[in-house]
């Protein structure tokens, strides 16, 4: 029997390649069965692009017709995930003065600091410049403290949950209705933010990774203060999950939230040059509901972590007084996004 050449070697090595891409792609549309699964869908874009690539040359193969089978369910699952998702699209810009119906337009600084960040002073300077109304944080660890403290002044109001790993929120506007909260060993923090009279729930979430690490048990154990949230409500954080996956479906559902356009790749190794940032991850989140519309959500500038800055313009639309002598009370529709030209 004659053994096989190298050559041929390399195409059924190619071809074993591709299909187990393919079958991981296929896995995380599964997700919402197991976690397992749905660590397969946050790598889903990368998966396809892979097999879709090494499906190109066995079209030449006698295995050419299941790669163009894999080349066509590459494609397909590319052309169903958004532009925004992929970094394809530049994001709407919301007018600086005023919102829908003349309310006022506020800004929120998301971002993951990262607890060693070796340039501290770029996030300063890049609060400074954007003048955010509201920051959430994450990995706020004690390097942190003192470094926020000089901006004190600035942000009065803050919650600084759980450590290197927790969830802060900063904020120029008051608190009200209590004290801010802490929950999940601070991979979530909540607080009331009152905008002018509006007033606003603000969350800052921080999940675990997913499979094998227990981010679905994480996301179970937040059901309770997540249902808690109130009728207006936005939150923001680092997921570590794409916007796709069953787990931040899950994390949005047990608030009633909507998850919010993605702004692209915001992660990326951090020993990788930062001109690979189009191939990171999509995994910081923004969610809204109730009387909230979102203007604008785009990256901002590196700032000395793996994980890029993310701005977002918003409004809050003002709720009727309740009139107590009404039995019945027609529940408020969700507020429409802003015009997503290019669903940035």
């Amino acid at each position: 029997m004659t053994p096989p050449t190298k050559p041929r070697l390399i195409v059924v090595a190619a071809f074993a390649a591709m299909l187990a891409l393919a079958l991981m792609v296929l896995a995380g549309y599964f997700g919402a069965q197991s976690s397992f699964l749905d660590a397969f869908s946050h790598f889903r874009v990368h998966f396809a692009i892979a097999a879709g690539l090494l499906a190109l040359p066995l079209l030449a193969s006698r295995y050419r017709l299941t790669a163009a089978s894999v080349l066509v369910f590459a494609a397909a699952c590319l052309a169903t995930t958004p532009a925004s998702m992929l970094g394809l699209a530049a994001p709407v810009q919301a007018r600086p003065a005023a919102g829908t119906d003349g309310q006022p337009v506020y800004r929120l600084l998301q971002m993951n600091l990262r607890f060693n960040n070796p340039t501290p002073e770029k996030v300063l300077s890049l609060i400074g410049s954007t003048q955010p109304d509201i920051i959430t944080f994450e990995e706020t660890s004690q390097m942190w403290e003192g470094k926020l403290a000089l901006i004190g002044h600035a942000y009065p109001y803050h919650i600084s949950c759980g450590g290197i790993f927790g969830a802060t929120i900063l904020s120029r506007r008051p608190f009200v209705d209590g004290e801010p909260r802490c929950f999940e060993s601070g991979a979530l923090a909540v607080a009331k933010v009152d905008l002018g009279g509006a007033r606003l729930d603000v969350a800052a979430v921080h999940l675990g990774w997913p499979w094998p690490i227990l981010q679905s048990r994480q996301i179970e154990r937040l059901s309770g203060p997540l249902a808690a949230l109130g009728e207006d409500a936005i939150m923001a954080g680092d997921c570590n999950a794409a916007p796709w996956s069953a787990s931040v479906h899950k994390l949005a559902g047990q608030g009633k939230l909507t998850v919010m356009p993605s702004v692209g790749p915001t992660w990326l190794w951090r020993r990788l040059p930062d001109a690979l940032r189009f191939a990171g991850l999509p995994i910081d989140q923004v969610f809204s509901k109730g009387g909230v519309t979102i203007h604008s959500m785009r990256k901002l500038a590196p700032a000395g972590s793996d994980h890029l800055p993310i701005l977002i313009e918003f409004s809050v639309r003002p709720r009727e007084p309740q009139d107590d002598s009404k039995t019945a009370t027609a529940s408020v529709p969700p507020a429409q996004f802003a015009a997503f030209a290019s669903k940035g």
